[in-house]
C-alpha cells in the first residue's frame, strides 16, 4: 500500500495532483487544514493536506469503492424498509444468499478493510479527526499589522503596496516590538515615498511655461483659474493663460471669463506656431498657463497633437501637471498615467478630494509613476478649495486617523 499527502490550496487541487501522480485508484484518507508559514497566513486561507493511499492492485480498489456506490443507490430503498434491528451483516448470514446478499457482504468486506487502513493511519500518521487544530494565536504586533493592513485596503490603496509595507515592516519586527513603534514606522515611510510637494516655481531668466494635461472632466480648467488666481492676486505674479483646447467652446470661454476677472491676458491656440508666437509675446511673464484639450488614449490624432504642443516648447522652459480625479477608478488611472507618461515627465495633481472618502489612489498612483506629488483641490470655489498636497495628512487618513 501506499500513502501520500499532498498540499494544495484547496481539496481538490490537491486531489487532482494526487490523481495525475498515482493513478484513478487513489482513496482519499484524510483532509485537514494546514496553516501557511510567515506573516501571510493571517492574510490568506490555509492549504489543504490531503491523505491518500493506493492499493498495488489500484484497479479493484478502485472498482470495489465504486461498486460500494452503486449497490447503497441500488438498495437504500431496501436498507430503509427493513427492520430496526436487522444489520447487514445479518442478511449475509441467511441460509439462502440472494444476489443483492452477495454484494452486500462484499460492502460489509471493503468497509472493514477501508476501517483497517483508517486505523492504520491513525497510528503512524497521527491522524485524529475528534481533535481539531488548534490555531496558533497571532502575538499583539501581528494583530497590529492585520489591522494596519485591512485598513490601507478598505482605503483603496491597492494590495500590491499594502503587502509591499507589511512585508517591510515584518522584517525588522521583534516580537515585543511595541505597536506604538511600529505605527511610526509605517507612517514615517508613507510619508517619505509622498515625498515632499513640487510646487509651480518660475524660471531664473523669462517665463515658466506650464502645461496642464489630463483627461476631460477632472477640473483643468477650474484648477488652472484656483493657481492662477493665487499667484497672480497673492504673490503678485504676471500670468498668460492660453488654451489649446479648441474642442470645447465652453471650456475656453470658461477660461476667458477668469482671464477677464484677474486681468491677465488670454489666447486661443489653433496651432503649434500659434502657440511659439504667444511664448515670445509673453516672454517677459512670469508663467505662461497652457490648458489643454483631454484625449482618450485611444486616439492617436489628439496624442500626436499633445506631443506637438509639448515639443514646442523646450524642457528647460517649461513643466507639466497631470490633473487627475481621485474619483477615478485604479484600473483607469494607470491607463491615463501611462498615456501620458509617454509623452512626457509630469508632476500630479488630484482633484474632486471632497468627493470621495478614500486616498488610497493618491498613494496608488505616486508609487505607480514615480511623480511627485503638488496640489490637491476640494471643492469649485475660485480661488480658495486648493492646497499644496500634505503627506502627513493624507497618510494619516489611509492608516484610519482623521484628517487635520
Amino acid at each position: 500500500m501506499m500513502i501520500k499527502k499532498y498540499l494544495a490550496d484547496t481539496e481538490a487541487e490537491a486531489v487532482n495532483t494526487a490523481k495525475k501522480e498515482m493513478g484513478q485508484g487513489i482513496v482519499v484518507m484524510n483532509v485537514r487544514n494546514v496553516k501557511r508559514k510567515g506573516l501571510m497566513r493571517f492574510f490568506k486561507n490555509p492549504l489543504k493536506e490531503v491523505t491518500v493511499a493506493l492499493e498495488e492492485d489500484n484497479e479493484r480498489v478502485s472498482s470495489a469503492v465504486r461498486d460500494i456506490a452503486r449497490v447503497v443507490k441500488e438498495n437504500s430503498t431496501q436498507t430503509e424498509a427493513a427492520p430496526e434491528k436487522e444489520s447487514v451483516r445479518e442478511v449475509v448470514k441467511e441460509p439462502e444468499k440472494t444476489a443483492a446478499g452477495a454484494e452486500a457482504e462484499a460492502i460489509v468486506d471493503m468497509e472493514t478493510r477501508l476501517a483497517s487502513i483508517r486505523n492504520l493511519l491513525q497510528e503512524t500518521i497521527g491522524i485524529n479527526e475528534d481533535v481539531p487544530e488548534q490555531a496558533e494565536e497571532p502575538s499583539e504586533s501581528e494583530s497590529f499589522m492585520k489591522l494596519l493592513y485591512n485598513t490601507m485596503i478598505e482605503n483603496e490603496v491597492n494590495e500590491r503596496y499594502a503587502n509591499m509595507i507589511i512585508d517591510d515592516l515584518d522584517k525588522n519586527r521583534k516580537s515585543d516590538t511595541p505597536i506604538d513603534y511600529l505605527l511610526a514606522n509605517v507612517y514615517q515611510k508613507m510619508v517619505l515615498k509622498f515625498g515632499k510637494p513640487a510646487l509651480i516655481t518660475p524660471r531664473e531668466n523669462g517665463a515658466k511655461t506650464v502645461f496642464f494635461i489630463g483627461p476631460t472632466g477632472v477640473g483643468k480648467t477650474t484648477t488652472i483659474a484656483k493657481l492662477a488666481s493665487k499667484l497672480s492676486l497673492t504673490e503678485k505674479k504676471k500670468v498668460v493663460l492660453l488654451t489649446t483646447d479648441t474642442y470645447r467652446i465652453a471650456a475656453a470661454e470658461q477660461l476667458r471669463t477668469y482671464a477677464n476677472i484677474l486681468d491677465v491676458p488670454f489666447r486661443v491656440i489653433y496651432s503649434v506656431e500659434e502657440l511659439v508666437t504667444a511664448c515670445n509675446d509673453f516672454k517677459d511673464y512670469d508663467y505662461i498657463f497652457v490648458d489643454t484639450a483631454g484625449h482618450s488614449h485611444q486616439n492617436e490624432e489628439q496624442k500626436r497633437m499633445m506631443q506637438e504642443y509639448l515639443d514646442a516648447v523646450s524642457p528647460e522652459e517649461r513643466d507639466a501637471y497631470l490633473v487627475l480625479s481621485a474619483t477615478t477608478k485604479y484600473r483607469d488611472l494607470l491607463d491615463i498615467s501611462n498615456t501620458y507618461s509617454d509623452m512626457t515627465k509630469y508632476k500630479l495633481i488630484f482633484t474632486k478630494l471632497d468627493e470621495t472618502m478614500t486616498l488610497g489612489n493618491l498613494f496608488n498612483i505616486r508609487m505607480h509613476t514615480g511623480a511627485d506629488m503638488s496640489y490637491v483641490t476640494y471643492g469649485q470655489n475660485v480661488p480658495n478649495d486648493i492646497d499644496k498636497f500634505n503627506p502627513q495628512s493624507t497618510v494619516r487618513q489611509l492608516l484610519g486617523g482623521r484628517k487635520k
